[in-house]
């Protein structure tokens, strides 16, 4: 399912890429910023056990299915379900999991490139 869409990231997005390219598909951009000014750390970090590092969990599509991780809410009530693979997989393929554009990239990886110059 790669496709050649545009990709479009911003500041604090987090690109999740565990299990995407083995499985065919584009790398799942998550906006965390955008989370992040709608609920408390707590809520994701805490109540749903994400782990505070890119990279840290084991997210699986069938662990979302089940619920768990991004399925706490990306159940077809709360916000959109699975079956928009789209509106989480657009990452570029083969990019691997990572902070975009955060202060910890800059520092840690000198030699990143944005998602827009690949």
């Amino acid at each position: 399912m790669l496709g050649s869409q545009n990709v479009h990231a911003e500041y604090g997005d987090v690109v999740i890429n565990n299990y995407s390219d083995a499985a065919g598909m584009r790398p799942a951009v998550f906006p965390h910023w955008f989370h992040r000014i709608r609920f408390r750390c707590k809520v994701c970090h805490a109540d749903l056990g994400f782990e505070f590092k890119a990279g840290g969990n084991k997210i699986t599509m069938a662990k979302i299915i089940d619920g768990q991780f991004c399925g706490a809410c990306h159940n077809g009530e709360v916000a959109w379900s699975v079956e928009n693979c789209n509106m989480c997989h657009s990452g570029n393929p083969g990019t691997p999991t990572h902070f975009h554009g955060s202060t910890v990239q800059r520092l840690v990886a000198p030699a990143y490139k944005s998602l827009e110059s690949k």
